[in-house]
């Protein structure tokens, strides 16, 4: 294999599993990946290098494990939050489904108005739009 080659592959691996950094030479704070290595490379202890880049050791063993478990890709922060619309369930989506007129425009605003009026439930609007798209409505 051509060194241009397994060099290509690596930049497309990387841009997959989403640590590509098209700008290396920007960075400017210590990363988790060298926090590890000093203990793993240098022989520096976990609590002396968790002195060093600021963080509790706690903090570098949960790196470590996610570096363990996934490379490089598993020191990528992970986006926070639920996945998807975690206050819709069956009875909420019977609710909207029994207020909606077929051939008629959903009004979503007056769906959340009547979910937090029925159900006691703060539905967004726009979510409303979401769910009910994404079961064919």
């Amino acid at each position: 294999m051509s060194a241009k080659y397994s060099k290509r592959a690596k930049t497309d691996a990387l841009i997959e599993e989403g640590t590509f950094n098209p700008s290396p030479e920007k960075v400017r704070d210590p990363v988790r990946y060298e926090m590890l290595r000093r203990v793993s490379i240098d022989k520096v202890s976990v609590m002396a290098v968790s002195d060093e880049y600021g963080v509790s050791r706690p903090t570098y063993y949960q790196a470590k494990a996610n570096f363990d478990v996934a490379g490089i890709a598993g020191l990528v922060p992970a986006k926070p939050g639920p996945y998807g619309p975690h206050k819709v369930d069956d009875e909420v989506l019977a609710v909207l489904q029994a207020r909606l007129v077929p051939g008629e425009p959903v009004r979503a605003r007056e769906l959340a108005k009547l979910v937090r009026r029925e159900l006691d439930i703060e539905l967004h609007p726009r979510t409303i739009e979401r769910i009910l798209k994404k079961t064919g409505r």
